[in-house]
């Protein structure tokens, strides 16, 4: 019975998001979901600012702090390893979907491109934005990145691969290509409004801030194979943002 738990459990973390990601694609692309960054009545600027930093903080303490080594050590005190990574994806998608279900739009336009030909062409960059984000989770192991690897492992008695840094195909290019096309995908706009600008901006400040933090990680698990990683690699252009620190 634990086991059925535990994998009913890791399929319906998986399941919502996904349809989070999914959704989110739409939030910030204005493309087909019922609310986006932009849609909404409009309420007063200030109060908008302040409910929307409260959100995306929100989700920033709850995303940085639970991926943590430290935090995982005491959380898997109450919770069994095995769905820990699923717990996680949970909470993440949940914060998520309280962000799309309050956000306040700003609709002051900071640019708008009105040339259709282009437009469409910083929808279609900002659509490659998302597309690079999901093929890069396949590139290390998605589903194992989504909580779903741990559960199956735990249902059939087998244990979890040791963890061996790996660099496969775009990660040889940058370090973070998750990030990378999150970033395209929340800049290449052909309206940029103030409420889409705030988010952009904020979320960017974040990946920078949870750059920094995870790869203090992976330096702890991974040594000298990550340094000298980070010393080769750009972080999110090619041959940009490389390390030259030696630890």
């Amino acid at each position: 019975m634990g086991k059925f738990i535990a994998l009913l459990y890791g399929i319906v973390a998986y399941a919502l998001s996904f349809a989070t990601i999914l959704y989110a694609i739409g939030f910030t692309t204005g493309l087909v979901v019922p609310k986006t960054l932009d849609s909404g009545p409009a309420g007063a600027p200030v109060e908008a600012i302040i409910v929307n930093l409260l959100l995306m903080s929100l989700f920033a303490v709850q995303h940085s702090s639970m991926a943590r080594r430290q935090f995982k050590k005491w959380w898997t005190q109450f919770i069994s390893p095995a769905v820990e990574r699923s717990t996680y994806v949970l909470f993440a998608s949940l914060a998520l979907i309280l962000l799309f279900w309050q956000w306040r739009p700003i609709p002051a336009t900071v640019w708008e491109v009105r040339d259709p030909m282009i437009a469409n062409a910083l929808l279609a960059f900002a659509l490659f934005g998302w597309f690079l984000v999901f093929i890069s989770t396949f590139m290390i192991n998605h589903f194992e990145l989504f909580g779903l690897h741990q559960v199956f492992s735990y249902i059939t008695g087998s244990s979890m691969p040791k963890e061996r840094f790996k660099s496969p195909a775009l990660y040889k290019l940058v370090r973070h290509p998750i990030y990378l096309g999150l970033i395209i995908g929340f800049w290449s706009a052909p309206v940029m409004t103030a409420g889409h600008l705030l988010f952009s901006a904020v979320t960017t400040i974040y990946i920078f801030v949870g750059i920094a933090l995870e790869e203090r990680d992976l330096v702890a698990i991974f040594g000298k194979d990550y340094v000298v990683y980070r010393q080769r690699v750009g972080m999110l252009i090619p041959f940009l943002g490389k390390s030259t620190r030696p630890h």
